[in-house]
């Protein structure tokens, strides 16, 4: 080896010797290999050298260079583990900030909407989502025939299983379990085959149900008008129209007026007397009603999202809209 390359790797290591920090082991990396250090000069020089010496010379240049590196790596190994075992902890020092996330619009709807429910006096109950025949189609008064029961509706687990269509189901477990009175809210997901800007094979439903002596279409009228003013935070032009559902009778929609022109917003009846006796409950003693809407139809409306898979998307541009909304 040259005599001055050996004297410039003395050098080195009588300066990683005395180096005690990061910033030193940097400043000693530029000297010896940065773009103006000590080993480019040296490969300059191999400009003024014949063709055989330089072959010669840059083969020693490369081994130098190798060793610097390697010495400089393992310096810089022995400076962190020095700087892990002297580390201290001082728990008094603020904490980092963290990122708070945001709800999602479909959560701040549901908040929204069971929050305005229970100052009517609705409870809310959740049920399961895989249910069986019985629960979401005959005790709710749909016959074998019915078209909601086709499979083009419906996802089947098997045949007698399948993912629940509304959340109505709930309401059927919960009149058997508890009888009349009740007043209940069912919040929860549901799945019909059907997807395209307004329409998802999974969506969200939220269905109320009040059963109780002298219970009238009245109730049910004043109740979900209210309602619908107090969501909007405004009064609304609100129309009932004569529908059918075959859990209610009478049944009806309600439409609002919204940017000039009528949109269905619910469904909506008294409770069909054959629902009331599937459950044992006394249909000459309680009466009920009983309404449903989709969750994403009324963040669509109140939010001004056009397309219903923006929601299923996980775009952050799109959930930081919603930002310190509860």
């Amino acid at each position: 080896m040259n005599t001055s390359y050996s004297s410039l790797l003395n050098d080195l290591q009588k300066s990683l010797d005395n180096c005690t920090s990061s910033n030193e082991l940097y400043k000693i990396k530029s000297t010896f290999l940065g773009k103006k250090g000590i080993l480019a000069s040296q490969f300059n020089e191999m400009r003024n050298i014949s063709h055989e010496e330089k072959k010669k010379l840059g083969q020693e240049l490369n081994k130098i260079k190798t060793q610097i590196e390697l010495a400089i790596r393992e310096k810089e190994k022995l400076l962190n583990a020095q700087k892990l075992e002297s580390k201290e902890i001082d728990v008094e020092l603020p904490g980092m900030n963290a990122l708070v996330g945001t709800r999602h619009p479909i959560s701040i709807t549901i908040n929204e909407i069971t929050k305005i429910l229970s100052q009517f006096g609705f409870s809310k109950v959740i049920g399961d989502e895989i249910e069986t025949e019985f629960y979401n189609f005959e005790a709710l008064n749909i016959p074998e025939t019915h078209p909601a029961r086709d499979m083009h509706d419906t996802f089947y687990i098997n045949v007698k299983n399948l993912l629940r269509t509304h959340t109505s189901s709930v309401q059927i477990h919960s009149m058997e379990k508890y009888n009349a009175p009740i007043k209940i809210m069912t919040p929860g997901r549901v799945y019909r085959c059907d997807s395209d800007p307004t329409h998802s094979p999974m969506f969200h439903q939220i269905e109320g149900l009040y059963v109780d002596e002298g219970v009238s279409f009245t109730h049910l009228k004043g109740i979900l008008e209210e309602f619908i003013n107090l969501y909007f935070g405004k009064k609304m032009e609100i129309r009932f129209r004569p529908s059918y559902f075959p859990f209610t009778e009478p049944s009806a929609e309600i439409d609002i007026k919204f940017n000039n022109k009528w949109l269905e917003v619910l469904g909506c009846g008294m409770v069909h007397n054959n629902v009331l006796m599937n459950v044992n409950i006394d249909t000459k003693k309680y009466s009920g009603f009983a309404f449903g809407l989709g969750i994403e139809r009324f963040a669509m409306l109140k939010y001004g999202i056009r397309d219903l898979r923006l929601f299923y998307e996980n775009d952050l541009m799109f959930l930081k809209q919603f930002s310190g909304i509860k």
